[in-house]
């Protein structure tokens, strides 16, 4: 496992990061998935402790993932231990009714760092990402209040913002221009290259970046075909449409192409795409078993220029426009 410097803090995290979303397992707001359907805890914390074991220093949560359970895993596997980087966000909570309600209040923030200190069992949390806030939540100013204010009070060592998937400037435009926390957490991945822009300017300014969906929900792995369903209780049963699936598919099989000249499997083809990028800091592709968390450390290289400028040119002439549709269809 290679390190990278976190941005101008004195983290240094591996290339490949821990995506806990999953293992907080099937959680319902309402009647709409925010989970990636059922998953075995135990695996769960086997796959933390072999993701661990084959160096990857670097884990990413929420308080939203399970409603707390996610956190509650990793608190349980590595507690207060100091090799190991914790990264989690606050900002979601679920209404009554079980909606969902976005929560940027200070009240609100500080509340949520004391119980996720808990669920994690640490003194203090190394990187506290406000969820996906927008612009009007920072201009307000109270979730940057809280945030300094855990700051102070060594809570939460830094802070950043995990940015929106598809309009990513306007946020983070606004944190750069005030020098405002230590880094973001983006979408950016084959399909999706959006954010490549935001990304170079926040890295020439010592902002750390975490990129997220770098499988773009399992598409860049291979393993999905034109039937594959998904059940209710996983999120994807709306992401992934049939239209989507079938469009991807067919787009992306240019893009295997590479992957078997280069004789790697899709996934490694997908991950080492995004650390071709040094601006990028770490990765977090999902992970729920040992399997994955092997899978995701295995294979990785340097593509070769020629391989990037075609996946780059890919995507101002083809792949654009699935990012497009996923938007439209939310």
């Amino acid at each position: 496992m290679n390190y990278r410097k976190f941005g101008n803090t004195n983290l240094n995290v591996s290339e490949i990061g821990f995506g806990a979303w999953g293992i907080g397992g099937p959680t319902m707001a309402g009647d709409i998935p925010i989970g990636w359907g059922k998953v075995d805890d135990h695996q769960s914390v086997e796959a933390l402790k072999i993701a661990f074991n084959r160096g990857i220093n670097f884990y990413d949560t929420a308080d939203f993932y399970g409603l707390g359970h996610s956190e509650e895993l990793i608190g349980k596997t590595f507690g207060n231990r100091h090799d190991v980087i914790i990264a989690t966000k606050v900002g979601h909570r679920l209404n009554d009714d079980g909606s969902i309600f976005l929560d940027y209040s200070k009240s609100h923030i500080i509340d949520a760092c004391n119980k996720s200190l808990k669920r994690l069992n640490r003194e203090s949390i190394d990187y506290y990402q406000l969820h996906s806030a927008k612009i009007g939540h920072l201009k307000d100013g109270e979730c940057i209040e809280a945030m300094e204010q855990l700051q102070r009070e060594g809570k939460i060592k830094y802070w950043g913002l995990s940015l929106n998937t598809f309009h990513p400037e306007l946020e983070a435009e606004f944190l750069l221009e005030r020098n405002l926390g230590n880094g973001f957490q983006i979408v950016f991945n084959i399909i999706n290259q959006r954010g490549l822009e935001v990304i170079k300017k926040s890295n020439e300014m010592g902002y750390g970046i975490i990129a997220r969906m770098p499988l773009q929900f399992g598409l860049l792995t291979g393993k999905f075909n034109k039937d594959t369903k998904f059940e209710k209780n996983d999120h994807r049963a709306f992401r992934l449409t049939p239209e989507i699936l079938s469009k991807s598919l067919d787009y992306l099989d240019e893009v295997w192409k590479k992957a078997e000249q280069d004789n790697i499997s899709k996934t490694s083809f997908s991950l080492s795409f995004i650390l071709s990028f040094s601006e990028v800091s770490t990765i977090i592709p999902g992970i729920k078993t040992p399997e994955q968390a092997i899978l995701n450390t295995s294979g990785l290289q340097s593509l070769s220029d020629d391989d990037l400028n075609y996946i780059q040119n890919l995507y101002k002439e083809k792949l654009y426009e699935l990012v497009d549709l996923m938007e439209r269809k939310g």
